[in-house]
C-alpha cells in the first residue's frame, strides 16, 4: 500500500539524434517566377435565349468552331406549334382586314352620292383602321414566335475553341443557363497570380516574359494590362493578366513560368551576400510569441536553445534570413518541432555514408551527409561533437 501511494521517478528526456548546418552566407539565385497559364483575352459564356430541354449537342470540349455554327439544340416541339398558332392568327387577321376594307370601298362611292351620311362613313373608315392594327398584332406575334422557335438552336457568335461544357442533352435549362464557354480567337494573356508583398512590385505596362514549361527555350514577351483591385477571399493572392506580343504564342491553357521584369527581392540588395536556411530548419510557434526560430545548437553542453529570426522572404526552396543569425552558427536541419529548449542532443551520423573528400574552401558543410547546405561561398565549420549522447 505505501508503494502505491509514492509517486513515480520522472522518466529522463530522452536524448535526440539531431542533423546540423553551418550558417553561410550566398547570393540570392532564384528569380522572382510565377505559374500561370495561357487564355484568351476575351471569352463568352453562350446559352440559350429561350428555356427548354436539351436534345443534342453538337461540338466537344477542345472542338474549334466558326461564327454562325449551330453548338447545341434544344426541343422546339412547343415553339413550333406557338408559331403555328401565330400563322393561323395572321390569316384571321388578314381576313378582318379584307372586308373591312371591301366594307370601306363600298361606302366611300355612296357617300360620294349621298346615300349615308358622314358618320356612317367614319365608322367603316374606324373599322378598317382597327382591322389593320389587328393584322399588324399578328404579324408581329409571328415574328417573335419564329424568333424564339428559331432560339432554340445555340449559334457561335465568333469564331473560336470551346473551353469548356456547362450543360449535357436531357437537361432541362432556363433562358440565359450556360451551356458552352468559347475563347475567341485575337489577343491572348498570360494570367498568373502573385502574393500581396508582390502586389506593388507589377505595374501597368511592365514587361514580362513569358516562358512554356514545354519548350523552355521559346520565350514570349508580354505586357501587363490588368492587375487586380483586390485579393482573392481563397487564395489572398492577385490576378494580374500579360498581354502576350508576337504571332508563335503558346496554345490557349498551356502552363507558362511569368518572370516580371525589374523585381527586386524584398529586403535584399541584388548580388548581395544573404543568410539562407532551408524551410525545414523553420520552427513556427503558434502562440508562444516566438514566431519564427531555429535551434541553435551550443558544442559545450550538447543541448540546444531556441534563437529568433526574421524570414525577409524566398529564395526557391530556401528561406532568406534577414536577422537573428550570424555566420558560422550552427543550427538544426530537421525535426525542429520535436525539440525542447535546453534538450540533450547528439549529433547524427550515418554509419552507412561513404566518407567524403574534403570539400572545397568556398563550399559549407553539413554535419552530416544527408544534412542539406545553408548556403554557397563560405569555409566549412569544424565538426562538432556531442558529449554525453549515445
Amino acid at each position: 500500500m505505501l508503494s502505491a501511494c509514492s509517486k513515480k521517478e520522472a522518466l529522463p528526456e530522452p536524448i535526440r539524434a539531431v542533423k546540423l548546418l553551418t550558417v553561410g552566407e550566398g547570393k540570392i539565385e532564384a528569380a522572382q517566377e510565377f505559374t500561370g497559364d495561357v487564355r484568351a483575352r476575351v471569352e463568352s459564356r453562350l446559352g440559350f435565349r429561350v428555356g427548354g430541354k436539351i436534345i443534342k449537342r453538337e461540338v466537344e470540349l477542345g472542338q474549334r468552331v466558326k461564327a454562325g455554327q449551330v453548338l447545341a439544340r434544344l426541343d422546339a416541339r412547343d415553339y413550333q406549334l406557338s408559331a403555328d398558332a401565330a400563322r393561323a392568327q395572321v390569316a384571321s387577321a388578314t381576313t378582318q382586314r379584307d372586308l373591312a376594307q371591301a366594307n370601306a370601298q363600298r361606302f366611300r362611292a355612296l357617300r360620294a352620292q349621298n346615300f349615308i351620311s358622314a358618320a356612317e362613313m367614319e365608322r367603316y373608315e374606324a373599322n378598317l383602321k382597327a382591322a389593320q392594327a389587328s393584322l399588324d398584332q399578328a404579324k408581329a406575334q409571328l415574328s417573335s414566335q419564329s424568333n424564339q422557335e428559331n432560339y432554340t438552336q445555340l449559334l457561335a457568335d465568333v469564331d473560336g475553341v470551346i473551353t469548356s461544357v456547362d450543360a449535357e442533352p436531357g437537361q432541362v435549362v432556363a433562358a440565359g443557363t450556360p451551356v458552352v464557354r468559347i475563347a475567341q480567337d485575337g489577343a491572348r494573356d498570360a494570367v498568373f497570380a502573385v502574393p500581396e508583398d508582390r502586389r506593388a512590385s507589377i505595374r501597368m505596362g511592365q514587361g514580362v516574359q513569358v516562358k512554356p514549361w514545354s519548350d523552355e527555350s521559346q520565350v514570349v514577351r508580354g505586357l501587363v494590362r490588368e492587375v487586380a483591385a483586390s485579393a482573392d477571399p481563397a487564395t489572398r493572392t492577385y490576378q494580374i493578366k500579360a498581354a502576350l506580343q508576337g504571332t508563335d504564342l503558346p496554345a490557349l491553357g498551356a502552363t507558362v513560368r511569368v518572370v516580371p521584369e525589374g523585381m527586386s527581392v524584398a529586403n535584399t540588395a541584388v548580388g548581395g551576400s544573404v543568410i539562407k536556411l532551408p524551410t525545414t530548419a523553420l520552427r513556427q510557434d503558434g502562440g508562444g510569441g516566438q514566431g519564427t526560430a531555429v535551434w541553435l545548437f551550443d558544442p559545450a553542453s550538447s543541448t540546444v536553445q531556441l534563437q529568433s529570426v526574421q524570414v525577409a522572404t524566398a529564395d526557391g526552396n530556401e528561406a532568406v534570413i534577414a536577422s537573428g543569425l550570424k555566420p558560422g552558427m550552427q543550427v538544426v536541419a530537421t525535426g525542429v518541432h520535436v525539440l525542447n529548449p535546453g534538450q540533450k542532443v547528439t549529433v547524427y551520423r550515418d554509419k552507412y555514408a561513404k566518407p567524403q573528400e574534403k570539400p572545397a574552401s568556398n563550399q559549407p558543410q553539413a554535419q552530416d551527409s544527408k544534412a542539406p547546405a545553408a548556403t554557397e561561398g563560405v569555409a566549412p565549420a569544424a565538426p562538432v561533437t556531442a558529449e554525453g549522447g549515445k
